[in-house]
């Protein structure tokens, strides 16, 4: 069993993050719309969080939902979200760059890898739907990424378990695996048999802003979406029980 387990917690705002560093965070995951999945939050957020936890902050950059097949006009966007989001204290950047045809975009990669330069580079889920996931791994070693973000290639780590196996096992040495869908019914499991010593965390719930109600009947973006009087924040009983809980499992401190 690992002695020691980093938690990263998916956030979608600063008082996210200032929730999950309660909660017990190590590194956070900072994103904005999670309803989309979490595209790049704005630097008015990546600012006051670095000033308001002492935690590593890795930011998102990505610049719409729906795939990760870029136009240049997206790509430029994404370059210049990189730049800014590294002046203002990221510590890592988190992206993802395909073709249309679900294999990496290598030279879009080399891109922002000299971009990034010396902060941390994680691939984010993008990896889960690539065709050749180990042909993916060995080329993001070669460009320099440090992690990648994955469920195994499936929507639940229960389902991708085996995928991950292979993974961990090839990628020893070479580059970190960081599962995401961690949940109480199966973080002992990923921690004592899959071997992880670090774990993607995320949780959100509902919270209501009346402000739109004395005519209910508009809405501001789409029909389909969310009703406009509820949004998301982080569930920080949730999380603070599952950092309470890999303590508990690991017995040992969390890492500081």
């Amino acid at each position: 069993m690992k002695e020691k387990v980093l938690v990263e917690i998916c956030c979608g705002s600063l008082e996210d993050v200032i929730i999950a560093k309660k909660a017990g965070a190590h590194r956070v995951e900072l994103n904005s719309n999670m309803f989309l999945g979490g595209i790049t939050p704005s630097i008015g957020n990546i600012e006051e969080a670095k000033k308001s936890v002492d935690i590593p902050i890795m930011v998102m950059i990505r610049p719409r939902g729906a795939g990760f097949c870029y136009s240049e006009y997206e790509i430029k966007t994404m370059e210049r979200d990189m730049k800014a989001a590294i002046k203002a204290g990221a510590d890592g950047i988190v992206f993802g760059a395909l073709r249309e045809d679900g294999t990496l975009d290598v030279e879009l990669c080399k891109r922002f890898m000299d971009i990034i330069g010396d902060r941390e580079a994680v691939f984010h889920r993008a990896f889960d739907v690539v065709k050749d996931p180990f042909k993916v791994l060995d080329t993001l070693v070669d460009l320099g990424v440090k992690r990648i973000l994955t469920k195994g290639q499936k929507n639940t780590v229960e389902d991708g378990a085996e995928l991950l196996k292979e993974l961990i096992k090839y990628s020893k040495g070479k580059i970190e695996i960081l599962p995401g869908g961690v949940r109480p019914h199966n973080v002992k499991w990923m921690i004592e048999t899959l071997k992880f010593n670090q774990l993607h965390v995320a949780s959100f719930t509902r919270r209501k802003d009346h402000s739109t109600q004395c005519n209910p009947e508009v809405y501001f973006g789409s029909p389909l979406n969310p009703k406009e009087i509820d949004y998301d924040i982080a569930n920080y009983e949730y999380l603070k029980e599952m950092c309470e809980n890999i303590k508990t499992i690991t017995k040992a401190n969390c890492i500081k």
